[in-house]
């Protein structure tokens, strides 16, 4: 599993992480047995938030005896995002992971809170000891730019964002921010919400062509590709533990620029929206 620096944490980490939104909502052991299989197979970020339901509590059955190997993520709600209420919520999700401390919390999204009071908390958490780092999700370059004003350089470890090969959006202005400013990006839902590239379209050709070529499988293909840029990390969902190694055999595979430009055609990144798109 290739790994690379995290922002400007200090830390590296896999390149293919493990996201856990519904997971809470199959079997149990099937959940803890595929995040299992995903940490054997080099897949350390593990990234949970308390609005998954029981997801971190799945974790802190998978990881027990092995917190050392993990990079845990986990995020505060904006409604939860006052300079109190951040810090409690912190302290609940690590009671409810069974760990004394997280290696990056995030805020969800932007909520009515002033960033300064989250950031503040933030500070106080990493004071503490309870969490090594912060960051964002969906933030769009303005709002990149707020924090920052806030925070200062060097702060802000990372934003997850939406990215995948039907919604390229993150790469007119949130990539490009976060390549100058040393944040790293995390690609969240990178197979899409249930419209993964079928091989009978277009783009699906093209994507299962290379595949074919690769001795890949068209997932494998996908991540390689939105990973390809050196800030740039992805978190799929594996069900099983079958689904955790497909996923990690992305985490060094390579994609030659001929590939890269076949699939920057097939899939077009568009025009630059209004908004930054979120699920």
């Amino acid at each position: 599993m290739n790994t690379k620096p995290f922002g400007q944490t200090g830390a590296n980490v896999s390149v293919v992480g493990q996201g856990t939104w519904y997971l809470d909502h199959g079997d149990r052991k099937r959940a803890v047995a595929a995040l299992q299989r995903g940490l054997d197979l080099g897949m350390t970020h593990i990234d949970t938030a308390e609005m998954y339901g029981d997801a971190e509590l799945v974790i802190a059955d998978a990881i027990a005896g092995r917190r050392e190997e993990v990079f845990l993520v986990s995020k505060v709600l904006p409604s939860n995002a006052s300079r109190r209420g951040t810090i409690t919520a912190c302290e609940r999700s690590l009671k409810r992971l069974k760990t004394d401390r997280l290696d990056c919390y995030l805020l969800h999204w932007r909520g009515s809170y002033d960033l300064a009071d989250t950031v503040a908390a933030f500070e106080d958490l990493v004071k503490a000891g309870k969490i090594k780092s912060w960051g964002v999700s969906n933030f769009d370059a303005d709002d990149l730019d707020e924090i920052l004003d806030v925070s200062g350089k060097g702060r802000i470890a990372c934003n997850q964002v939406l990215y995948h090969l039907k919604e390229r959006a993150i790469e007119h202005a949130v990539i490009p921010w976060c390549e100058k400013h040393g944040v790293a990006v995390v690609a969240y839902s990178p197979f899409g919400h249930d419209d993964f590239p079928d091989e009978r379209s277009k783009g699906g050709a093209v994507l299962a062509r290379i595949a074919e070529a690769r001795r890949a499988t068209p997932r494998q293909i996908a991540l390689s590709f939105l990973t390809r840029a050196t800030t740039v990390f992805a978190i799929p969902k594996a069900s099983s533990a079958e689904h955790a190694g497909e996923n990690a055999a992305a985490g060094d595979l390579v994609l030659t620029k001929e590939e890269i430009s076949a699939l920057d055609a097939a899939f077009p990144r568009g025009p630059k929206p209004r908004g930054l798109p979120m699920l």
